[in-house]
C-alpha cells in the first residue's frame, strides 16, 4: 500500500513538472532548451541537499530548523581552512564532519534533554548563526582557492556540474539507508509509532540522532557547493533556507506528521520547486513573489496529505 503511495505522489510530481515546463515554455520558449534544463538542476542542488538530509529528521516526526546556520558554519569555517591552505579533499571532508557535529548536537538536545525538535533546533540556530558571526566578526572569508571551487563546481562529462553529481549521489545514498538498510526501517518506525518502536527494543535515541547527524551533512554538502559557486564564506548565508528544504520534502510526499518519506520524492520537490523559481524569472515574474509561491506550495502539499488520508 505505501509503495503504491509513493509511486502516485512521485508520478504527480512528475507530471506537475512536465505541466509546469510547458506553461513556461509557452511563455517564453527559452524555456525549454536543454541547457536551461541543466540550469534548473543545477540550482536545485544547494536547495536539494538540504532537503534530503532533513527529510531524515521529518520522517522521525521530527524537525530542524538550524539547517541554515550549519550551513553557515560549514561555510566560514571550511573557507578559512583552504584559505589557509588546507587540501580541498581534507577541507570538505571536515566540512561533512563539521555538519554531522552540529547535527549530532540538535540529535543529543531532542533525545537526551527530550526537548521538542521545534524549540531545540530553533534555538540552535540562532547558537549556530551567533557563532558564525563571531568567529568571522562579520565579515566574510574571502580568496577561496581555484582548486577547491573546481573540485565542488567545475564541470563533468557533457559539461555536468559535479554538484549535480552530489545532489544525486546524496540521493542514492538515502534512499539505500531509508529502504535497505534496518536504521531506515527504524526511522519509519519511529515516525508512526516511536513508543511501540522503543517497546520492541529498537535505541530510538541513537537512531534519531543519527537521523539528525543527517540533516547537518546535508547542509554541510550544500553550504560547500555554495561556497565553491560564489567563491566567497558569507557568515549571512543559508538565512531562510529551511523553509525551502521542507517545502521540498512536502511536496515530495514526506509526511510532517513523521513515518512517510522518500528520497526520489524529496528530489523531484526541490527540482519542482528550482522549475518554479525559474520559471518565474523567465516569465518576468518579480522574484519576491518566489517566496508567496513557496509558502503556498507548503500549505497546499500538507493539506493534499490530509486529504489523501481521509480518502484512505
Amino acid at each position: 500500500m505505501i509503495k503504491r503511495f509513493y509511486l502516485r505522489r512521485e508520478f504527480a510530481i512528475f507530471v506537475a513538472l512536465i505541466i509546469m515546463i510547458a506553461v513556461f515554455s509557452v511563455i517564453n520558449p527559452i524555456y525549454l532548451t536543454p541547457q536551461n534544463f541543466l540550469d534548473i538542476v543545477e540550482q536545485s542542488t544547494i536547495n536539494g541537499l538540504v532537503a534530503i538530509g532533513i527529510t531524515f529528521a521529518i520522517i522521525t516526526a521530527g524537525i530542524d530548523l538550524s539547517v541554515g546556520s550549519t550551513l553557515a558554519i560549514v561555510i566560514i569555517g571550511v573557507g578559512m581552512l583552504v584559505v589557509g591552505g588546507i587540501p580541498p579533499i581534507l577541507g570538505a571532508i571536515l566540512g561533512v564532519v563539521m555538519g554531522l557535529i552540529l547535527g549530532l548536537v540538535n540529535g543529543l538536545l531532542v533525545t537526551k534533554m527530550h526537548l521538542q525538535p521545534f524549540i531545540a533546533t530553533l534555538g540552535m540556530m540562532s547558537v549556530y548563526r551567533g557563532v558564525a558571526y563571531v568567529i568571522t566578526k562579520g565579515w566574510p572569508v574571502l580568496n577561496i582557492p581555484s582548486r577547491f571551487r573546481t573540485m565542488l563546481d567545475g564541470e563533468f562529462l557533457f559539461r555536468i556540474p559535479f554538484s549535480v553529481l552530489i545532489l544525486f549521489g546524496f540521493a542514492f545514498l538515502g534512499f539505500v539507508l531509508l529502504k535497505h538498510t534496518r536504521f531506515g526501517t527504524y526511522l519509519y518506525a519511529m515516525g508512526g509509532n516511536e513508543e511501540a518502536t522503543r517497546l520492541s527494543g529498537v535505541n530510538v535515541a541513537l537512531n534519531k540522532m543519527f537521523a539528525y547527524g543527517f540533516c547537518g551533512i546535508g547542509a554541510a554538502l550544500s553550504g560547500m557547493v555554495l561556497l565553491a559557486r560564489l567563491g566567497t564564506g558569507e557568515p549571512t548565508a543559508g538565512q531562510g533556507y529551511e523553509l525551502n528544504a521542507i517545502a521540498a520534502a512536502a511536496i515530495g510526499g514526506t509526511s510532517l506528521a513523521g513515518g512517510k518519506g522518500s528520497m526520489l520524492g524529496t528530489l523531484l520537490g526541490a527540482i519542482l520547486l528550482s522549475a518554479l523559481k525559474v520559471g518565474l524569472i523567465v516569465a518576468g515574474v518579480d522574484t519576491f513573489w518566489q517566496f508567496i509561491a513557496t509558502g503556498l506550495i507548503i500549505v497546499v502539499a500538507a493539506y493534499f496529505e490530509i486529504i489523501q488520508q481521509r480518502i484512505k
